[in-house]
């Protein structure tokens, strides 16, 4: 499985992942914790998620035929004075919930 990395202030979700998590969904809901440093990502079809973390909803933006994804992450990474620097990013996917669980 290919990896989540931060490119240019944007978070890059490979194909597989995106499909896995987001389904034909067109936008995913943020939630940044950072007393955890977690960024929290979820399809908008989750509605329990909204009401639970009251995260900022983006546009989930195709990059390939690959389905890979991209999301601006600008105003999360300046809002919380986080590291902009190009990397690969660990990640977990909760089944359970299909939330995608980041380490920024």
């Amino acid at each position: 499985m290919d990896s989540i990395t931060l490119k240019s202030s944007h978070l890059y979700i490979p194909g597989e992942i995106a499909t896995k998590v987001f389904g034909d969904d067109p936008q995913a809901y943020l939630a940044y914790q950072a007393e955890r440093g977690t960024l929290l990502v979820a399809p908008v079809s989750q509605q329990w998620f909204y009401k639970m973390h009251k995260p900022s909803q983006h546009l989930l933006k195709t990059r390939n035929l690959q389905g890979d994804k991209t999301i601006a992450l600008h105003e999360i990474l300046i809002d919380n004075a986080l590291d902009d620097e190009d990397r690969e990013l660990a990640y977990t996917v909760q089944d359970t919930s299909g939330i995608l669980k980041i380490n920024l």
